[in-house]
Parts: structure tokens; sequence; C-alpha cells
């Protein structure tokens, strides 16, 4: 028997990994993909909130500035991109001021530090590119970027590190007590627990429900869909531009990107489906339409990709964390400002774990992690060096990012690493350029399928039935 098992190896469920590692315990994740960050985790604006927005006294407004303020030394403890470069929502009428300043108003009671409304002129010198219909702007400088993979897989890596152990394509189908802990119930088997961490996403419900029927939960899928654009908009925008919500509607934000790229969105589309990630025509068009609300001239022609993700949408608007059965603790409705939260929630949850199953430290915990080197921030000299002692850093295999072997090889070989393209992709960069995998696609599938002993026809764009060979030309004569 584990003593504990999370569900989920998106953000939330990796915090609480990492966080829970700091203990004597058996730790597994389960997720029903092949790799972290598959779900909501892998899709989003890569905001780190400043916390203005949420309902004070809100569970989610607490965590929120938390989360935020534990970033910048998470960042560094880590390794992984994160900038403070501060946001701005931007009042595009005077009729709206009222708003701005109850915003203002709601972010001081919640503890965020900085805040200030900025008038026209001084928005002007910040953000050159901003609408000449804007007003006034509220500035919150803790507000910041990070990349949502990075930290998801420095989470989970640190957790391993500390003897957290990972178990991928395993579907978990069903929950239910029993004596001292909980089943799990998988595709490949049932699995006991002393105690069961719900870090489902937009399937948190399901296993709520299963736990305490008695106060059911529904989460609905948010889609919000995305255009990504080149390095050379990059840095249209300066801070991250969000919308304030007035007679123009809500709005979408304009912000850059941690590895220089410029993101635009998202809509808010509830659907039916949790698996329903593609794009639409109509989600698009709206994007396109409002985004030069706020930020005149988006170069959206520099598009390179658009993409779509869900938000586990609860309609009371909050995070839902606690123990709602004996041993089983919800991680659950963790929407935006999710990522910015990450590192409060795992605490949090750590702590209710460890006074459930009266914890003891880990005397071995070790609270650091390295990422992946790249060679592009090394002097010329420092790179000639390290090509010497390891060739393969001298062969770059995605031209569009300058990725090179070697870090694909220390992308495969962490734990846990890459088995996918989407795993290398998102783990280096490598086919998240202009082209868009489009020339270095062969070798990657290549240098994994050498690397993990398995035939080409074995590797998957992002794991399951998502294969890229189907079949040889002379099998087909």
């Amino acid at each position: 028997m584990h003593d504990i098992i999370i569900i989920g190896a998106g953000v939330a469920g990796c915090a609480c990994a990492r966080e829970l590692s700091r203990y004597t315990a058996d730790i597994l994740v389960l997720d029903k993909e092949e790799d972290v960050c598959c779900g909501t985790s892998k899709a989003n604006s890569a905001i780190v909130h400043a916390g203005y927005d949420a309902a004070h006294g809100s569970l989610m407004a607490r965590l929120n500035v938390e989360g935020s303020r534990r970033m910048p030394a998470l960042a560094k403890e880590l390794d992984f991109a994160y900038e403070q470069c501060g946001s701005l929502v931007v009042c595009l009428s005077d009729d709206d001021r009222p708003a701005l300043q109850k915003l203002y108003e709601n972010g001081l009671a919640n503890g965020v530090e900085g805040l200030r409304i900025v008038e026209r002129a001084e928005l002007a010198a910040m953000e050159p590119n901003i609408s000449d219909n804007a007003v006034a702007a509220l500035w919150a400088p803790t507000g910041g970027i990070v990349c949502p993979f990075g930290l998801t897989y420095a989470l989970a890596e640190n957790a391993a590190k500390n003897g957290v152990q990972f178990q991928f394509d395993t579907k978990v189908t069903g929950v239910h007590p029993m004596a001292g802990g909980w089943a799990v119930e998988t595709e490949n088997g049932t699995l006991e627990t002393r105690c069961l961490v719900n870090a489902a996403g937009v399937y948190a419900d399901n296993f709520h429900n299963m736990a305490d029927a008695a106060h059911p939960m529904k989460i609905t899928a948010r889609r919000g869909d995305y255009f990504l654009l080149d390095h050379t908009a990059g840095r249209h925008v300066r801070h991250t531009v969000f919308q304030l919500p007035g007679k123009y509607g809500k709005g979408v934000l304009v912000t850059p990107t941690v590895h220089g790229n410029l993101l635009v969105g998202p809509t808010a589309i509830d659907i039916d489906d949790k698996e329903a990630t593609a794009t639409t025509a109509a989600g698009l068009a709206e994007v396109r339409e409002k985004s030069g609300l706020a930020v005149k001239d988006i170069p959206l022609r520099q598009t390179i990709t658009s993409f779509a993700g869900l938000r586990a949408h609860e309609a009371r608007h909050d995070f839902f964390i606690g123990e709602i059965a004996p041993g089983f603790i919800d991680c659950a409705a963790i929407e935006s400002p999710g990522l910015s939260s990450a590192p409060a929630i795992g605490a949090m949850v750590a702590d209710i774990v460890r006074d459930s199953l009266q914890l003891k430290e880990n005397p071995h915990f070790d609270p650091t992690r390295k990422g992946i080197l790249d060679p592009k921030t090394l002097s010329f000299d420092e790179r000639a060096a390290l090509i010497k002692q390891n060739p393969a850093y001298g062969q770059i295999i995605c031209r569009c990012e300058s990725v090179t072997e070697g870090e694909i090889l220390d992308a495969i070989h962490r734990t846990p690493g890459a088995r996918s393209l989407d795993g290398v992709k998102r783990r280096t960069r490598a086919g998240m350029g202009r082209c868009q995998a489009g020339f270095c696609s062969p070798r990657v599938m290549e240098i994994l399928a050498r690397e993990l002993g398995v035939d080409q026809s074995e590797i998957t764009k992002s794991g399951g039935a998502s294969k890229i060979i189907v079949g040889t030309t002379k099998d087909s004569l």
C-alpha cells in the first residue's frame, strides 16, 4: 500500500508531489497521459498573476498572492524561466474608471504590493503600442510571466529526485474507501493508498463525487483559443496587457513570453467535451477582433501557431482544497490563476496530508534542481569547451530555436523524461519555432528511437495512438 497517491500530473499535482517529498512517505503520481504537463498546464496564458482580480476573502485570492510571492525564489531554486515583467489592466473609457478603481481596491485588500493607477501619458511611455483609446491602467509590478512547461517539469523532476514515483498511461476509472485508506481502480489494475490527492484537472469533479456524493461538484471545461507569434513580434509589448472588462466586453490579453514570442488570447467558451482542445474559426476570429482594443498594430500575420487549452471552471469560481472524506484530499477546480497559485497550492495540500498521516520530515530532501543546459546562454569560449567535452552540443537539430542534440539527450534521460516529440518540444523547444517542427521532427524521432531502444514506428507525437509512422513505402508496394 502506498502512503499517498496523487491523481494528475499537471502543475497542481506536481506541486503537491514536490512539497510532499519534503516528508518521508511512499508517494505515487498517476496520469492517464504519457507525460507530465499534458492537460490544462500545457496550454494557458503562462501568466503569474499578481492577485488583484480574485474576490477578496476567497481561497483563490489568498493562494494567488502567496503563489506569486513564492515564484521568484522557486524559479531560482528549481531553475526554470520566469520574468517579473509586471502587468497592466487597461481602461478604455472614462466611464469604466469606477471599475478600475474597484479592481485596485480589491488588489490592496488581497495584499498585492506596489499597485497603482497610471494615467494616459505614463501608460503610453510604458507601452508605446497601447491603444489610442486607453485612458488609464492598473499597474501591478509583481505580475510576471513563466514557462508553464518549465515550471511543471521542474516540480516533477525535483519530486522524483526526492523519491516520488510517476506512473503514466494509467487512467483512473474509480476510487472507493477501504480499511485504512482508498482503493484506486485503474485500467492497469487496482492500487491501494492511505491517502488520495485529487488533482485531476477538468476530471476532478468525477473523483470528488465518488468520494462525497452528498456535496456534488460540477466542473465545466472552459476553452481558450490563442495565437502565438514569432520572435520578431516578441517586443510589441513589454508587459502583460489585460483589458478591463467594460462596455467593450471582457477582451483578451497580449503578453510577451519568457522565450521571446508574443501571445494573444484567450477566449472563454464553455464546452461539454473535456478533451476538445481544437481551435475553432469562431474562437480565433474573436481573439483577432478583441486583441486590438487595448494594443494597436498587433502583427498577427507573424502568427506561427494557434492552440486552445481547457480550464477547470466551477460555478462558484474558487479553488476547492481540503479533506472531504478521511484520507481523501481535494485539489479541485484549479482554473486561472492556478498556474500562479501552484507553489502555494502544493504547500497547502502538503500541510493537510502531513497532518492527516502524521508524516515526518525527509532528512534527505533536496530543494534544488538544475534545468536543461542551453548552450545559447554560454559565452563563445564556454560553448566551445562544452562542445569539445560533449560533441552532441555542437549538433544543431532544431534550426528555428537552435536546439542541440545534447539538449534533447538531456531531456530524454531525465526522470521523468521525454518519450515523444511533444515531450522533447516542451522541454527543449525543438519544434516550437516558426517552421513548427517541419524540419527537425525526423531527426528528433531518430534520437528518441535510438535512446529509448525502440523502432521509429513506435515514436508518437504525444503518446497513445498519435504515431507518426504508419507504414513504410516498400511495404505498400
